[in-house]
């Protein structure tokens, strides 16, 4: 598959900073997948299926893929420099771990259900 040229060169200068809205779909506590995320950058280009994975390392951005003729995982969209792949994981881990914070908070606090045997406490006079 052919690349297109262009006549110009680019550089990182010649673009936006780049920003990244992420939006974590589903949290998982059990498994190696820790939680699914849609990422849109720069409002321009959206990147969906992205995980959160647990490895061997500790937990680890995943991006979509397929699996090759060779049984080789191939990255369908993926961050093209070290500082971008940088920028991304950060972007999208930090928002895995506010959902994950505000999914602990917002649990129901669990409350010991009365002891039917025990004698409720009256106050006031005897009759």
């Amino acid at each position: 598959m052919a690349k297109a040229q262009t006549s110009a060169q680019t550089t990182a200068q010649d673009y936006p900073p780049l920003s990244y809205e992420v939006r974590i779909n589903t949290i998982r506590p059990e498994g190696t997948v820790k939680a699914t995320a849609s990422v849109d950058i720069n409002g321009q280009f959206a990147v969906r299926s992205v995980k959160v994975m647990e490895g061997s390392n500790g937990l680890f951005v995943s991006v979509p893929s397929y699996k090759n003729g060779n049984g080789e995982y191939k990255d369908i969209a993926f961050p093209c420099t070290k500082e971008a792949k940088a920028a991304f994981d950060k972007a999208v881990m930090g928002a895995y771990e506010q959902a994950l914070t505000q999914s602990q908070s917002s649990a129901p606090s669990r409350k010991t259900a009365p002891d039917p045997f025990e004698q409720p406490a009256f106050s006031g006079q005897k009759m």
